[in-house]
């Protein structure tokens, strides 16, 4: 499994959490508070957590090509939710987990 973490500091953290989760909950079987959420793709999941004004995304997905999907995917989104500031996402690679 392959992991990365992008983290993006604003005042609309939650806010921005909560669209991205509305957004594809149309699609998934997503699930979502104010502070966390998680957003189920066909190729990984993406975890969110907001707080103090920073929305963390981890992002997992079983190879490197569908985790760099997935970042494409939140990063993308993220942007066009957070026009007006558009934020800079640098994903940082996790440790491989170990079994």
């Amino acid at each position: 499994m392959k992991h990365s973490t992008a983290q993006v500091e604003s005042e609309r953290a939650s806010i921005y959490l909560q669209q991205l989760c509305k957004h594809f909950a149309h699609k998934m079987a997503v699930e979502f508070t104010p502070e966390r959420g998680v957003i189920p793709f066909s190729v990984g999941t993406c975890r969110l957590e907001a707080a103090n004004n920073i929305l963390t995304m981890r992002a997992e997905a079983e190879d490197a090509e569908r985790l760099a999907q997935l970042q494409d995917i939140i990063a993308r989104h993220l942007v066009r939710f957070a026009f007006r500031a558009p934020p800079e996402i640098v994903w940082q690679a996790a440790e491989e987990a170990t079994r």
